[in-house]
């Protein structure tokens, strides 16, 4: 692969052109009032395009305003769409690319994961998966200057996305984000009842969603577990389905955001 990562899904889950990208971004971010709430360590995110879920990220994103010049390292972790993979797939580039610009990746951090068994270096794993890139343009409005440790993760435990996680935790200066939907392709109604019995299993910080529940479930469980031994508080910040967005009612896919807060932010 060239080196940076290209663009993927450019024009198609978000717009391809820089001032039109931003201009997206920025309206999405400026119709998002998330009102007080504490500084999260961990966000979960939907990963569709912008149209559907687009504002149910924002949400999310609209919270790390206060914190534009404190994050410093964003650990992103997704499930893989194009490849399969068992484990979890580190890419080998030096950054990868939007519209808007380079993010540069954390060689630093990368480096301490090469020795665990569950990581595996895999650019072909990166090439053509949506679901980490379409929160950079986010992550590049809204933070001034940090460097990403982009993960795609494929079967992989609980307990193996928790210890990366726990060796990427860092302080106030990390942020960690997995990106998920939820239910595919049930109706409106079945998909409302599905997705908010999902919801109350994250809330318990249970990390025994399923698949068929989360596209991102493999790193969801992490997160949860290492939510659970580190005593993080969750909290649901939105939840709808692409039947409230952009599509029809007959074949859904379900949206939520959710913040993780440390017991002593500040």
């Amino acid at each position: 692969m060239t080196n940076p990562r290209p663009p993927a899904v450019a024009g198609m889950f978000y717009p391809g052109n820089p001032a039109e990208l931003m201009a997206a971004v920025d309206a999405l971010l400026a119709a998002a009032t998330p009102g007080e709430q504490p500084v999260p360590k961990a966000l979960i995110v939907p990963h569709a395009g912008y149209i559907y879920s687009g504002s149910t990220a924002a949400l999310a994103y609209a919270s790390l305003a206060p914190l534009r010049q404190q994050i410093k390292r964003v650990v992103l972790l997704g499930p893989t769409h194009q490849v399969a993979v068992n484990g979890i797939a580190a890419p080998e580039v030096t950054a990868f690319a939007t519209p808007l610009g380079n993010i540069p990746l954390d060689l630093e951090a990368m480096t301490q994961l090469h020795d665990l068994p569950q990581i595996v270096s895999s650019d072909r794993v990166h090439a053509e998966e949506h679901s980490l890139e379409v929160h950079l343009p986010f992550l590049q409005r809204l933070l001034d200057d940090f460097k990403l440790v982009p993960l795609a993760v494929g079967e992989a435990s609980p307990q193996a996305v928790a210890e990366v996680l726990d060796l990427l935790w860092g302080g106030s200066e990390t942020l960690i984000v997995i990106s998920s939907d939820l239910s595919h392709f049930l109706n409106y109604s079945a998909a409302r009842q599905v997705d908010r019995n999902t919801c109350q299993h994250i809330l318990q910080l249970d990390a025994s969603i399923q698949p068929q529940q989360a596209c991102g479930a493999y790193p969801v469980n992490g997160l949860l577990l290492a939510a659970r031994q580190r005593g993080l508080t969750p909290q649901l910040i939105h939840l709808c389905n692409s039947g409230d967005t952009a599509g029809d009612k007959n074949r859904v896919v379900g949206y939520a955001s959710f913040a993780f807060y440390e017991s002593d932010h500040d």
